[in-house]
């Protein structure tokens, strides 16, 4: 069995979806590990991780929309210490996910045809998101 891990800096223009499959995929060819799983975390509360459809940006869009206004900005949150952009971001972030589990397959990510993975950038800001990967497998 082996094993490595890996961090990943993805740079962002605020909100939005930020496609690093490839980044992913690379970091799998470079291992060399046949079948096994590799594992995505995101090291930050206001942005998150979702595997999403890569086909059409309208998909993209649309979610980004609807977060929008699930978590708006200007209601009464307490939070307020690093923007009124920062407690909806926590929110956006607490429904998705920090970190997505895919499988390996004859060294290749088991995505289905039309899925990527996408750093899921909350705060208005551009930032530069950490990613660990860690792959295991044989």
């Amino acid at each position: 069995m082996k094993q490595a891990q890996h961090t990943l800096t993805v740079p962002t223009r605020g909100a939005g979806l930020y496609d690093f499959t490839d980044a992913v995929r690379d970091f799998v060819r470079q291992r060399g590990i046949e079948n096994g799983l590799v594992t995505c975390f995101i090291r930050h509360t206001s942005a998150s991780l979702v595997i999403q459809e890569n086909a059409d940006p309208d998909v993209l869009t649309d979610m980004q929309d609807f977060f929008a206004h699930l978590a708006t900005h200007g209601m009464n949150y307490r939070h307020t210490a690093e923007g009124p952009d920062d407690m909806p971001s926590h929110i956006r972030a607490a429904l998705t996910q920090t970190s997505i589990g895919i499988p390996l397959q004859h060294g290749r990510l088991a995505l289905g045809t039309w899925q990527g993975i996408y750093v899921f950038e909350h705060r208005d800001a551009p930032h530069k998101r950490e990613v660990m990967l860690h792959v295991i497998g044989e």
